[in-house]
């Protein structure tokens, strides 16, 4: 250090030794918090950016040019160069309290760039990563050294990024900081930096002055009872009285005839505790009007006191109008509410924000706002159900201030559960969904997904994802229920799941993201996610659009684009400008009802400025954006398009009235608050234990030498590999947070702890580095570590499709030694290797918080019974490789999926079943009464032969019947597959017949596995 400086604490404890008063000013010598006098960079400083290319190099350098600086002085120097984001920070490993001090400061040596530079420090919270963030900036306008020095009141709330589970009460509370972080200008140069510190002395803090609610919605001839709370900075009692005056101000409400007025005095006496409370009542009157809500501000003052940073209101609640009355017809109170409505209200309905983007809460009426959104990991903290509940109560309640009292819309992404909270049932992803092939229990997960989103207070899920994967280097892989359409159609059951149960589906990505070529994307340095499909209409038809119309069947209530484009031919255009396919096609053509809502920022990706986005994508047919952060902008900008002809009104009436009808459908204007009723049943044992037969459902057997699997319960197990015991890993993205993160991120149960509960000796070594004899079989469990979008993508910062070098090194020790079997933990298809030594291996996919799902088959006490939603590569070099494809040589093909239950039971249960049916499937019930010669003791086929006719013959019947189900026909056309994959021929008929099944084609698939098996 260049000179002498007071330690932080040592400087806390000196100023808390001398205050004797809230308000005393106590000279504080300046706090370091961070120094470079190191060889090494310091402990919790950190680079960080969007990419690799954009996170910073930073380095101690020598600094004795700084002035004030000793000879020996270091600095921590930075260059960089950022495409979209990076900077540094420092973390501090425990909270420190700045309240004693005036302002944070720092030097910096500078380039006279002319750049902003803005800076943030981190308040409250858990920690670095969930503190509330408040910015400064500075500008680089002079080469050379220069110290910062900005007063706490200087710092603002951070509007444009505030972290999940950060606090969001606004105030810069000092008490608890964890640290700063410096952002960098979008550009190239060098930075450096010293001296780190606070400085000043804490000018006197007047106590806090809150009421128990910011807003008190009331009827005519009620009375709304405030409660003021008056809490000192310090947590101590008051040291002297205190007086707090109230009225009542000036609002929409009329005094006399609406209210009666009031004003008074609470006296807090000297002594009182901070936190104590006293209250007084805002009584209303009748005035025999129907109307809408009227507000009555109150004014809170006294000396020695801060008021609340926003004042609370009384609102007169609307009454006596058609909108309000839920007898009338849905379509007549939208038209009533519609006409009621200014421009400003109309488009703020169209506004949908991210819920840490709100300046302040009261924001959601300032801006008529229609919607908030929690972007993935947006959580409150706690992050609890209750907690959830809590906070859309709070921003129902914001909405109620607004003159026509229409309440939020708060959606989610819940894409495999509600997988943003803490506890809740996590589901396997998309396509572990897919491997089930059973629609049925799709549907009850978008059931179970309700219940707990739903008790959260959030009617509102953005799932489905109905893309159509066709490339397993896509970073989104996971989240399709698989590559063939038919398949995708069959799963939209969830959308029944989630909206008989009170919650908005979506379906999405809308259309055609699933075949983004691999090299087109140009969002930072992804490869294919959000880049360019280039097809003609009618593939796109076929194999994309294919699932959106089996959608909207099903009444599906939204439908967001995809950041992806698509090209005809005439070049590529964004999906959030492609008229054709959103207004003429989706709203025409397939007759969507609903409303279409953008995704994160997207409709910024839309060549052009600001004005011509959001023009463009009006036009095109979006009916509300997620801006997510720019919302003052976004409904200024609009506002001014539609004065000036240039978005029709026609256009914003339509979209408008759209969001209106799935409000009203809700009930939302009903009940706006969340029913909690359920929030004891959010990750409850009874959900679980469908999550855990959806992961026990998706386990595809796609390797069984010597019929290792099921393994005996008395067996001796030797368990490695990165996966086995990682909740995180196996969870995988969108889990708590965007990315997903390893680690144990919320209950459950890791496929580790699952085998120890079955096996009767379990040898855990996750590197197998522990002594191998011993044991009588090895599972290795292996894979993939969290992503989520185009973060996965391969090719983006070194990501491949192969298994990390620790797995196959775990792989080859253990099964070098021992008769193995390997799970696969992975979002899509991984390049294995040498499987010859390896007699077993499972594709367990994503299964998420359930592990017993994994071990249950495993052990045997539910059948195999899992197949491929994708085609498993031989080769990287075959991707991408799908059904249908002319050259079609995997590894394992489209369908695939080994199965450990016998397949005569398999048809005596589906015979049972049709024996009680109509006429056709009586008949085939009739035709599948085998004789025992066509069977093996143990339930195998004898006479293939025999039994493929049979096959044939009940499909054929099965096609007329109107009472059969897809899960008997799959059971039916399964024994076929059985014997045609034991054959090992054709796996193009294979795959094929597959994608004929889920199309409800029975014959040509039994047909064709027939010709496989040949």
């Amino acid at each position: 250090m260049s000179r002498s400086r007071t330690p932080l604490w040592a400087a806390l404890a000196l100023v808390a030794s001398l205050i004797v008063a809230p308000h005393a000013a106590v000279a504080a010598e300046p706090g370091t918090i961070t120094d470079f006098e190191s060889d090494a960079v310091p402990t919790g400083v950190y680079a960080w950016g969007n990419d690799a290319a954009s996170t910073p190099t930073l380095t101690v350098e020598p600094g004795p040019d700084r002035p004030g600086a000793a000879e020996a002085n270091r600095v921590l120097k930075s260059v960089y160069n950022v495409s979209q984001w990076g900077g540094w920070s420092h973390d501090l490993a425990a909270a420190q309290d700045w309240s004693p001090y005036e302002g944070f400061s720092f030097w910096v040596k500078g380039a006279g760039s002319g750049q902003k530079i803005s800076f943030e420090i981190k308040d409250g919270g858990a920690g670095a990563g969930a503190a509330e963030l408040f910015e400064s900036s500075f500008t680089d306008d002079a080469a050379g050294w220069r110290q910062v020095k900005v007063p706490f009141s200087s710092f603002t709330r951070r509007a444009d990024y505030q972290p999940g589970g950060a606090p969001t009460d606004g105030e810069l509370d000092l008490v608890a900081m964890w640290g700063y972080s410096m952002r960098l200008p979008t550009a190239q140069g060098t930075l450096e930096w010293d001296q780190v510190e606070l400085y000043g002395t804490a000018p006197p803090r007047p106590a806090r002055l809150s009421t128990d609610r910011p807003v008190y919605p009331v009827n005519e001839k009620g009375e709304a009872k405030v409660i003021v709370t008056v809490t000192t900075a310090t947590g101590r009692p008051l040291p002297a009285d205190l007086a707090v005056n109230y009225r009542t101000g000036t609002g929409t409400a009329t005094p006399g005839s609406d209210y009666t007025p009031a004003e008074g005095t609470l006296t807090f006496p000297a002594g009182t505790a901070s936190g104590a409370a006293r209250s007084f009542t805002i009584a209303t009157l009748k005035d025999g009007q129907d109307e809408v809500a009227e507000t009555i501000p109150i004014e809170l003052s006294g000396a020695g006191t801060r008021p609340p940073a926003e004042a609370p209101v009384v609102v007169i609640n609307a009454h006596g109008l058609p909108y309000a009355n839920p007898r009338k017809p849905v379509k007549e109170r939208v038209a009533d509410l519609l006409q009621r409505m200014t421009l400003e209200e109309k488009i703020g309905q169209m506004t949908q924000a991210e819920r840490n983007a709100l300046g302040k809460q009261s924001d959601i009426a300032t801006y008529a706002l229609g919607s908030l959104l929690s972007g993935g990991g947006s959580a409150p903290a706690p992050n609890t159900p209750e907690a959830w509940a809590d906070m859309i109560d709070a921003f129902q309640l914001q909405a109620q201030r607004t003159r026509l009292q229409v309440p939020l819309i708060y959606g989610v992404d819940a894409v495999h559960g509600h997988n943003n909270v803490a506890g809740a049932t996590i589901f396997p992803h998309n396509a572990g969904m897919g491997a089930t092939r059973d629609p049925d229990l799709v549907k009850r997960q978008g059931e179970i997904t309700a219940k707990e989103v739903k008790a959260t207070g959030i009617p509102w899920d953005f799932a489905p994802c109905l893309c159509v994967s066709r490339d397993d280097r896509w970073g989104r892989a996971y989240e399709s229920f698989g590559e063939d359409p038919a398949l995708v159609s069959r799963m939209t059951t969830i959308i029944d799941g989630l909206q008989d149960n009170g919650v908005l589906a979506t379906a999405k990505h809308y259309v055609g993201d699933g075949g983004t070529a691999y090299g087109s994307s140009t969002s930072g340095d992804y490869t294919i996610d959000q880049g360019v499909t280039k097809v003609s209409r009618q593939e796109l038809e076929a194999i994309h659009l294919a699932p959106f119309k089996e959608a909207v069947k099903r009444g599906v209530a939204t439908v967001m684009p995809s950041f992806s484009s698509v090209d005809f031919g005439d070049g590529p255009l964004k999906m959030h400008a492609h008229k054709e396919l959103i207004t003429d096609a989706l709203k025409g053509r397939l007759g969507f009802k609903g409303f279409v809502i953008s995704d994160w920022q997207a409709i910024d990706q839309i060549p052009g400025d600001y004005a011509s986005d959001v023009r463009t994508s009006i036009n095109a047919g979006l009916d509300m954006i997620m801006v997510p952060y720019a919302y003052p902008a976004f409904e200024s900008t609009l506002t001014a398009e539609v004065e000036a002809g240039r978005v029709p009104v026609r256009r914003v009436d339509d979209a408008v009235a759209r969001i209106l009808t799935q409000k009203f459908r809700l009930g939302l204007f009903e009940h706006p608050y969340a029913d909690r009723s359920g929030i004891a049943d959010v990750g409850s044992a009874a959900h679980r234990a469908v999550a855990r037969a959806a992961a026990a459902r998706s386990q595809v057997l796609l390797k069984n030498d010597g019929g290792l699997l099921p393994l005996r319960r008395d067996a001796k197990v030797y368990v490695a590999g990165s996966n086995a015991d990682d909740l995180g890993n196996q969870t995988g993205g969108w889990t708590i947070s965007w990315q997903g993160s390893s680690g144990p991120i919320t209950p459950g149960t890791t496929i580790l702890q699952a085998i120890r509960s079955r096996a009767a000796s379990v040898t855990y070594s996750k590197d197998a580095s522990a002594g191998l004899s011993g044991h009588d079989v090895g599972v290795v469990v292996v894979g993939e570590t969290p992503y989520a979008e185009g973060q996965g993508d391969v090719g983006r910062a070194g990501r491949t499709l192969n298994l990390a070098a620790a797995d196959r090194a775990a792989i080859d020790k253990v099964c070098g030694a021992m008769k193995c079997v390997v799970l696969v933990v992975s979002g899509r298809p991984l390049l294995l290797g040498d499987l010859s030594g390896v007699e077993a291996v499972v594709a367990s996919w994503l299964p998420g918080t359930e592990g017993d799902g994994v071990a249950d088959p495993l052990f045997g006490a539910v059948p195999y019974t899992g197949r491929l939603p994708f085609t498993w590569f031989r080769s990287v070099e075959q991707v991408p490789i799908n059904v249908g494809d002319a050259a079609y040589d995997p590894l394992w093909p489209y369908g695939w999926g080994l199965r450990t239950d016998r397949p005569r039971d398999r048809l005596k249960a589906a015979r049972d079943r049709l024996a009680s049916g109509d006429g056709a499937s009586k008949a085939a019930a009739a035709v599948l009464t085998l004789s025992g010669r066509s069977w093996n003791a143990d339930g195998s086929v004898r006479d293939a032969r025999a039994v493929l006719a049979v096959l044939g013959t009940a499909a054929a019947l099965l096609e007329r019947s109107k009472t059969d189900t897809y899960a008997v026909d799959d059971a039916v056309v399964s024994v076929a597959r059985d014997i045609a994959q034991s054959a090992g021929r054709r796996p193009d008929l294979q795959a094929s017949a597959d994608h004929e099944l889920a199309a409800g084609n029975l014959r040509k698939a039994a047909d064709l596995l027939a010709q496989a098996a040949r």
